[in-house]
């Protein structure tokens, strides 16, 4: 075999006796939940602003990010509900590059899987404790969901993940809010397969053990724009383009119907600052729609302490070492920006 065995993993249940969630953030977390599950079932009118740097890189950077945004939850609390992005694994296209704090604990070093789920649960811990805010990461590993299921209460799926079969089955075990992304070709119909195979029970392998699975009702699009055959980024959150989810929603047999608008990557070209624009679009179309407005339950941006992005090594505080993000100014002003739209 050309595999290479160098560690036994700890279990998920070893590493969570070891780094346990207190009492109080379990409480925290169940209501966080619910909150979220109201905005995609349509019992609650808040919209959701999933917000956050691209890379959670550094714990202590990332940390005073996420805190920043308790006063602003505090302020917008009867409009938006605020979802850190606290991402801790990244896909690479071509598998080079950083890929994330739960394969490389330190970036200027090399990987460590077992010390990068051990950074990975602690940072996600100690974002909750210090902001009272539970968080969203990316699922690129399914069998790294039992390490933090009972700490997120948003999971994302990537464009290059969502036609997994394994990545599918795996949702439909969540009992937390998982968005979808299209595909990078932009395939509208790919993108709801998979809401609808995640809404639906299954029976499967999973982490050496055979299961089943009851269906997650919370699953959702996330639409990120698109690249053609070309290789140019193509949008997909103007008004035709809602309006086409909507139609294509009503066709298929899904519950809760919802979209957010991721409007960096595809959508932006990764010019971060257009996430300014976008979002406002996004909002002036929800504003002119009713069935739009009904559709889009939140928009995702990326955003850092500093704005842009550097290379692995330069060590600027709170800024990407990944893709390149909002800084926090702007990010502050455009999150009054949307209450004020909803």
């Amino acid at each position: 075999m050309s595999f290479t065995f160098l560690n036994e993993l700890p279990s998920p249940a070893k590493i969570k006796q070891d780094y346990p969630l207190p009492a109080k953030l379990q409480k925290l977390k169940k209501e966080r939940d619910a909150a979220i599950s109201d905005v995609i079932t349509g019992k609650s009118d808040r919209l959701l602003v999933i917000i956050g740097p691209c890379s959670a890189d550094n714990a202590d950077a990332v940390c005073d990010y996420v805190s920043r945004l308790t006063k602003i939850q505090e302020d917008v609390a009867d409009r938006l509900l605020l979802v850190p992005r606290v991402y801790t694994n990244k896909p690479r296209t071509t598998g080079e590059g950083y890929k994330g704090i739960a394969s490389q604990p330190d970036p200027e070093k090399a990987p460590d899987m077992v010390e990068g789920l051990i950074a990975m649960r602690k940072m996600h811990i100690r974002a909750i404790a210090e902001s009272g805010l539970t968080c969203a990461d990316e699922m690129l590993y399914p069998e790294n969901w039992g390490y933090v299921e009972d700490l997120l209460s948003y999971v994302a799926i990537g464009a290059r993940s969502v036609e997994d079969q394994h990545h599918r089955l795996t949702v439909s075990g969540f009992d937390v809010a998982s968005g979808m992304k299209n595909p990078t070709s932009g395939d509208f119909a790919v993108m709801l397969n998979s809401v609808y195979a995640a809404q639906h029970p299954h029976h499967f392998v999973y982490r050496g053990y055979e299961v089943e699975t009851t269906g997650n009702p919370l699953t959702h699009v996330v639409l990120r724009g698109a690249v053609s055959k070309h290789g140019n980024s193509t949008q997909n959150y103007h008004y035709e383009d809602l309006m086409r989810l909507c139609e294509m929603y009503d066709r298929m047999d899904l519950q809760n119907p919802a979209a957010v608008v991721d409007v960096n990557h595809s959508n932006s070209g990764k010019k971060f600052k257009e996430q300014i624009r976008i979002v406002k679009e996004v909002l002036h179309n929800r504003q002119v729609c009713a069935d739009i407005r009904k559709m889009v339950k939140g928009v995702m941006i990326e955003s850092y302490l500093e704005e842009g992005c550097q290379k692995i090594g330069e060590h600027v505080y709170g800024r990407s070492i990944t893709d390149p993000c909002l800084g926090w100014e702007d990010s502050r002003k455009l999150i009054y920006t949307i209450a004020e739209m909803c």
